[in-house]
């Protein structure tokens, strides 16, 4: 079996700056990584038309992510996060991405201490259903990533996720999955994926600490087995916090270097996670996902 294999940006750059990271992508290339994730902190000030070039010329995917700012309130104010979407949209389809992934539900940080209400629920389920049709009009997916209880009370774990999607019943809508969160939340790797797989379109595999894969206490080998069990086939990309831009940062209570060097996050964790796909099955390296 065999996926795409990407890298966030913030592994290289705090933000999507091309300046900075073309001239690292031939070397990124020879790691394997055929796709590159983008954040959307603020979706203005992408460039389109030089992204997509970019991709062109080294032969990469580029899929967008993010999460919605705190102003925004999904449940009270829907149309705000309609509106803060809408340019993502725009921005994910004219750089050629298949979907929009991350937190396009919530902000990252932002909890009551209190599990969801269920108007909280019924709430989020009529913005997403409003949001599935927006990226639809577009030509694109919706992806809602589960995270940890520290960063969202909404959509924790891959049943959270499922049951969202499942009422919803939208077709273009899937399920991100962060091993990073799943450590946090779910019972085990094989129950997280099992329970998010008719939905999945997109992982981050990310080390307990969102450093070096390998030198943290994440189960790898649980980890990429229950991927290989479930037959996933859509992109598996590394998101480690190197660089961080301030708007995120607090949202993500990251305030210290995750790796005393930074390169060992490309140069030890891309290799180290290959190798454990390899040894359940899997084969991560530059190809189309077949999304």
């Amino acid at each position: 079996m065999s996926n795409t294999f990407g890298l966030h940006t913030f592994a290289v750059a705090p933000v999507w700056d091309l300046a900075r990271i073309e001239p690292q992508i031939e070397r990124l290339k020879e790691y394997g990584i055929g796709l590159m994730e983008i954040p959307l902190l603020r979706p203005s000030e992408i460039d389109t038309r030089a992204a997509r070039a970019f991709a062109g010329r080294h032969g990469v995917e580029l899929v967008p992510s993010l999460g919605l700012p705190g102003t925004i309130d999904v449940v009270e104010r829907p149309q705000d996060g309609l509106d803060f979407l809408e340019p993502a949209f725009r921005v994910c389809a004219e750089i050629g991405g298949f979907g929009l992934a991350g937190v396009t539900y919530g902000t990252i940080g932002k909890t009551t201490g209190r599990a969801p209400t269920q108007r909280e629920i019924d709430g989020v389920c009529r913005f997403l259903e409003r949001a599935a049709k927006g990226a639809g009009a577009h030509g694109i997916r919706l992806g809602i990533e589960p995270c940890n209880r520290y960063e969202t009370h909404l959509i924790n774990t891959g049943k959270d996720a499922a049951r969202i999607v499942e009422r919803i019943g939208a077709d273009n809508i899937f399920i991100h999955l962060d091993t990073y969160h799943m450590h946090i939340e779910e019972e085990s790797f094989a129950s997280g994926f099992e329970a998010a797989a008719p939905f999945l379109g997109y992982i981050h595999v990310s080390e307990a600490n969102r450093g070096v894969p390998g030198r943290g206490m994440l189960n790898w080998t649980a980890c990429m087995k229950a991927i290989a069990e479930i037959g996933y086939g859509g992109p598996i990309t590394l998101e480690s916090m190197n660089h961080v831009d301030a708007d995120i940062a607090g949202g993500l209570a990251v305030w210290r270097p995750v790796a005393e060097r930074p390169d060992d996050v490309i140069e030890v964790g891309l290799p180290f996670l290959r190798d454990a796909a390899k040894a359940a099955g899997l084969e991560l390296g530059c190809r189309r996902a077949g999304l």
